[in-house]
């Protein structure tokens, strides 16, 4: 499969600050990937420095003055991601309760609504139908700051909140559970897109209640425990404003079908 992505974001920075994006697709391995990456500050192009950190999630960092900034990012992926290694520490730290997905003020709704289920394919499938069916998907429903018992109690959010949610019962139920950021074709309305992953039966198997983009299409920018660590544009010191994002994702050919009850792994 072949697919094309992009983002151009456009922000001022008001105090000199630190800036850290995770726009990039992650660490290809054998994927056969063309990108490019320009930041402009006010007319002076300026280069980011790359970090790799875990699951190949990519950081662009750079220390940036008071100005108007453009970030444009493009790349064509041709083929299949590797497998997404699995170890001991991974499956310790997401069943963790983390700042977005408390898993640890589950415990007791878990229980009474699902029972005491093997931390199996089941039960994933059961509590992605509950995400599904429990929330509606209502674009300025919910603020930034908000975690997943926020998103059960106001029964609607984004992307991101039916992650939360999805990420936080599977963990109250002893499954590990992580949020990955992705490009997204045929998302509507198009934005960067968080997606869960579960691990059931040996290996990481992406689920997303949102049902927004086939899951065979996605394309890996960030992993982690949950937004706090996927964020598309973080800044430590100063102070930006952003003023426009826009994100485009698409496979060349025809878009896949998904059934959204298969198995599917994301590379």
């Amino acid at each position: 499969m072949k697919r094309e992505v992009a983002a151009v974001l456009e922000f001022e920075v008001t105090e000199a600050t630190r800036i850290e994006m995770k726009i990039a697709v992650a660490n290809p391995g054998d994927a056969e990937v063309r990108e490019s990456m320009r930041v402009i500050r006010n007319d002076d192009e300026i280069s980011p420095r790359e970090i790799v950190v875990e699951h190949g999630s990519r950081i662009h960092m750079l220390d940036c003055a008071p100005g108007k900034v453009t970030v444009e990012y493009s790349a064509t992926v041709h083929g299949s991601f590797p497998a997404t290694p699995v170890t001991d520490a991974d499956l310790s730290m997401y069943l963790r309760p983390s700042r977005y997905a408390e898993a640890d003020r589950f415990f007791g709704f878990a229980a009474s609504r699902f029972g005491s289920p093997e931390p199996d394919a089941e039960t994933l499938a059961r509590i992605v139908e509950f995400v599904e069916q429990h929330l509606l998907y209502t674009p300025g429903a919910s603020r930034g700051t908000d975690s997943a018992t926020d998103t059960l109690l106001t029964g609607a959010g984004v992307c991101r909140d039916y992650a939360h949610l999805t990420i936080a019962l599977l963990r109250a139920v002893n499954i590990p559970a992580r949020l990955v950021s992705v490009y997204a074709p045929g998302c509507s309305p198009m934005d960067f897109h968080a997606v869960t992953e579960a691990y059931v039966d040996g290996a990481w198997h992406v689920v997303d209640p949102t049902r927004l983009a086939p899951r065979s299409s996605l394309v890996r920018i960030a992993t982690g425990r949950d937004a706090a660590d996927t964020a598309f544009l973080d800044n430590h010191g100063g102070s930006l404003t952003l003023k426009s994002s826009k994100v485009t994702a698409v496979v060349v050919g025809d878009l896949p079908v998904d059934d959204y009850a298969s198995s599917v792994s994301l590379g």
